[in-house]
């Protein structure tokens, strides 16, 4: 069982294995770990002083930050989340990102952007279609029709949190029609769009 490991200049944090969307195309599906880290699944979730001795074990100072994100939704632990993240502010100067599904109001019942403040860097939302519906089709959200508008809001509502708010969608799933949609949300918002290569 994983619960930090690297990539490329990121130390990771892999929080969960629950999630709000049942993608077809999420990473997880295919193998126990991704970038050479260890089994992504988990045994039992960690509690926040577990998380943070792991971090302790890296040279945190030649890292250019530290990403919530593992084979699940970082949101849904909330609380752990933001304890990781404040020792992370109070101990280093590098970074915090969130990669999320943008559910994370959805998931813990109210309006959770406030509490980024101060805490989180980069909030990296994956928008992933250029609607409702065919969010719904590709991304099955326990929310139904209601996560994907919640997941615009909850990004609109990052951009005076924290310092970038990404918007991503892949390259290869998307008409060049789409991606221009996807495109005129994100300046809508505030947000950046990024388009990601796809990942097998």
């Amino acid at each position: 069982m994983t619960v930090t490991y690297t990539v490329k200049d990121g130390v990771y944090i892999n929080l969960t294995n629950r999630c709000s969307n049942s993608c077809g195309f999420c990473i997880r599906n295919n193998g126990d770990g991704v970038y050479g880290s260890g089994s992504l699944w988990l045994e039992s979730e960690p509690e926040a002083g577990e998380i943070i001795e792991g971090l302790k074990k890296y040279n945190l100072s030649g890292y250019g930050e530290v990403v919530f994100c593992g084979y699940g939704e970082p949101t849904e632990r909330l609380d752990t989340l933001l304890e990781v993240a404040a020792f992370v502010k109070e101990n280093y100067k590098i970074p915090v990102r969130i990669n999320t599904n943008g559910h994370g109001s959805l998931i813990n019942g109210y309006d959770i952007t406030p509490r980024l403040k101060g805490l989180i860097d980069v909030v990296s939302v994956s928008l992933n279609t250029a609607n409702s519906k065919d969010y719904v089709k590709l991304c099955k959200p326990e929310f139904g029709e209601a996560a994907y508008d919640g997941l615009i809001e909850f990004a609109r509502k990052c951009v005076p949190c924290v310092k970038t708010v990404v918007l991503s969608v892949v390259d290869t799933t998307l008409s060049a029609e789409d991606l221009e949609a996807c495109r005129k949300i994100a300046e809508e918002i505030g947000a950046v769009l990024r388009i990601r290569p796809f990942e097998n």
